[in-house]
């Protein structure tokens, strides 16, 4: 697929849902690209799974934010190949630092910075262990065998949609629970 198909059809997929996130997080080793970034060197040009770029910049053209969570050793070579593919600027947040608390650390930082509640969140990540952490603060998490692609991407937003109705159908419920036990007073 064509650079332009993937972003075309990564828009389609977008405009497919209602309500979308106000955050994407993504990881970025076997997330975004292909690779731990702890074993290559700044020097080296780095590159993203295929689809990964053409997402980034439709969920941009979209209005929804996106930010990293990554735990990482070497957070500079990171951020080198952010710069390097020329998406540094795409991100409202980037947490990219060593971390024994899987990623809820990172995810406090986001949040403190955004001011994004969890539960307007969507995150990609490769590894069980961050997906179940994250998925306990109350962050739509999807679980990335080959990298972020359409197929992540329209599982992700699905679930988000299912989440965010099914938490919307739950303050309905409290809200008239409340209305009704008040008119019996």
């Amino acid at each position: 697929m064509g650079d332009d198909k993937v972003k075309k059809e990564a828009m389609e997929i977008l405009g497919m849902f209602q309500v979308l996130p106000r955050l994407v997080v993504f990881d970025l080793d076997y997330t975004l690209w292909p690779f731990y970034c702890e074993c290559l060197s700044k020097q080296q040009m780095p590159s993203l799974y295929p689809h990964g770029k053409d997402i980034l910049y439709a969920l941009k053209d979209k209005g929804v934010n996106i930010a990293i969570a990554s735990r990482s050793p070497t957070p500079d070579i990171a951020n080198t190949f952010l710069d390097k593919l020329g998406l540094s600027s795409l991100f409202v947040a980037k947490e990219i630092f060593s971390s024994w608390t899987h990623k809820t650390e990172h995810f406090q930082k986001i949040n403190r910075r955004t001011g994004v509640p969890y539960k307007e969140m969507l995150f990609f990540d490769d590894e069980d262990r961050n997906i179940e952490a994250v998925s306990k603060m109350g962050v739509t998490s999807v679980l990335v065998d080959d990298g972020v692609n359409l197929e992540a991407l329209r599982q992700g937003l699905s679930e988000f949609a299912q989440n965010s109705s099914s938490s919307s159908g739950k303050k309905n419920k409290e809200k008239r629970l409340t209305d009704s036990s008040q008119s019996e007073c």
